[in-house]
């Protein structure tokens, strides 16, 4: 989220007060952000096969988060491959040549750390926490489980069925499942729109070899990013990840080390330069009839992508409306009617596209109501905009959950690796604060008429027939 990075360079530099600057080769060390005594330095080195590796010194903790993260996820699926990102996440887990399923998890549980893995639609996520004299464990098992997976015939079978069981949850959950309907309301039958574990058809019509081929493809070095964080030293990491896929690329047939390979722009990089017209759709009304207690309705507008300058003002705008307590929906629908025990907006940003949106929960009967008051705040805020002290209340929520939000070794490690793989950019912290402090009452206005003016998209999960029973 920052002004561009380079990528290292023996010859990398930093400009006094400035942003990283250096070449495309291979090798080296960039200095990002911070300072060369161990304080808040983040750094990357770019390895032979396009790996890149950044980390964040955090020297007054005693622990280190690591992740792998990996630039594919749903929305790089065609309709009949919808799910596999996240199918390769449960499989990877499933054995390498040198540790079982069980090895994996128990290596790591055995010194007290915590292995998982996370998928979303634009990226996958294999991570480790552990206790900082633990970080060589936890690099060599990573390594092992993103580069030499074995994916046999009976594991996919397994877990097939594990997932199937991860989808039914979703539908037992209309709380998580009104966000997949608002996903196809707002994008429609896309990969955007999809659900990120696929469909229970999708899912059972995959076979090994599509996944197989899925992995290949994307598990490469150009498309690795390697983030740590922690009380750790960036010439010991690079040094384990090196080690870890060199052992991998030994025996892989679809991991290199070749020099020549350089990474992947990120995603944002990537449309920046391509210029896409952004993804949207015409906005549409779901609803799911299903038999439950509370009605779930999630209403939005179009929002920004990753690296619209509006992000900032839209961000202070959705704490006003609906960040917290004191919200105008929070205090509207909750606190003066008690229509609602949750409600809450959301800006969500992908690189070439994004939503803005608010959710209540509330009892069937009341859903008319609690509907009626979030479109009248949205095209209030449409309209009007905001006050002077909202603005106030708004930027110091964001810039305060911004730095709260960073104070375990995870949320750094995850700063840094989602910057460097998907925006291609690196802010510093106090950057951000400095942006959001910046933000005026103009900004909210405009990208709230431009925005928010627009025929909002709605998805509802309750008790009803149609969508006369509630609108």
């Amino acid at each position: 989220m920052s002004d561009s990075v380079e990528m290292t360079s023996a010859s990398a530099y930093t400009e006094p007060g400035g942003e990283a600057q250096g070449g495309p080769s291979v090798g080296g060390e960039l200095l990002l952000e911070g300072g060369r005594d161990g304080s808040g330095a983040v750094l990357r080195t770019v390895l032979p096969g396009g790996i890149r590796v950044v980390t964040e010194a955090m020297p007054l903790v005693r622990s280190v988060s690591l992740g792998i993260w990996v630039g594919v996820g749903s929305r790089d699926e065609s309709a009949d491959l919808a799910g596999a990102s996240h199918y390769l996440e449960h499989l990877l887990f499933k054995g390498t040549p040198r540790r079982s399923a069980l090895e994996i998890s128990a290596s790591i549980e055995a010194v007290g750390g915590d292995i998982n893995a996370f998928t979303t639609k634009e990226y996958t996520c294999y991570y480790a926490r552990v206790l900082d004299a633990d970080l060589p464990l936890a690099a060599d098992v990573l390594t092992d489980v993103v580069s030499a997976a074995l994916l046999r015939d009976a594991d996919v079978e397994s877990e097939r069925e594990v997932i199937l069981e991860e989808i039914a949850m979703t539908e037992d959950d209309p709380g998580d499942l009104v966000h997949e309907e608002f996903s196809l309301a707002m994008w429609g039958d896309t990969p955007l729109g999809r659900p990120i574990a696929g469909s229970v058809e999708s899912v059972t019509a995959l076979t090994r070899e599509q996944i197989a081929e899925h992995y290949r493809q994307h598990y490469t070095g150009p498309n690795l990013v390697v983030a740590a964080a922690g009380n750790l030293r960036h010439e010991q990491v690079v040094d384990l990840v090196r080690r870890g896929f060199e052992r991998a690329a030994e025996s892989s047939a679809h991991l290199s080390l070749d020099p020549a390979l350089i990474p992947r722009t990120s995603r944002a990089e990537q449309d920046a330069a391509a210029g896409p017209a952004p993804l949207i759709l015409a906005p549409a009304t779901r609803l799911l009839a299903k038999k439950t207690e509370q009605a779930h309705l999630v209403l939005g507008t179009p929002g920004v992508h990753r690296l619209d300058d509006r992000r900032w003002a839209l961000g202070v705008l959705a704490a006003v409306l609906g960040g917290g307590m004191s919200s105008r929906l929070f205090q509207e629908i909750r606190e003066k009617r008690g229509l609602a025990y949750s409600v809450y907006s959301f800006a969500t940003q992908f690189t070439d596209s994004g939503a803005f949106g608010v959710y209540a929960g509330c009892q069937p009967k009341k859903l008319r109501e609690v509907l009626g008051l979030c479109r009248a705040e949205i095209e209030r805020a449409a309209a009007e905009g905001i006050a002077e002290q909202e603005l106030d209340l708004g930027i110091g929520q964001l810039r305060g959950g911004t730095v709260l939000g960073l104070e375990d070794t995870g949320s750094r490690m995850s700063r840094i690796g989602k910057s460097e793989l998907v925006y291609g950019q690196h802010l510093s912290v106090d950057a951000v604060l400095d942006r959001i402090a910046a933000v005026t009452l103009d900004e909210v206005k405009q990208v709230a008429a431009e925005l928010l003016a627009t025929d909002p998209a709605a998805a509802v999960v309750g008790p009803y027939e149609k969508v006369e029973d509630f609108a």
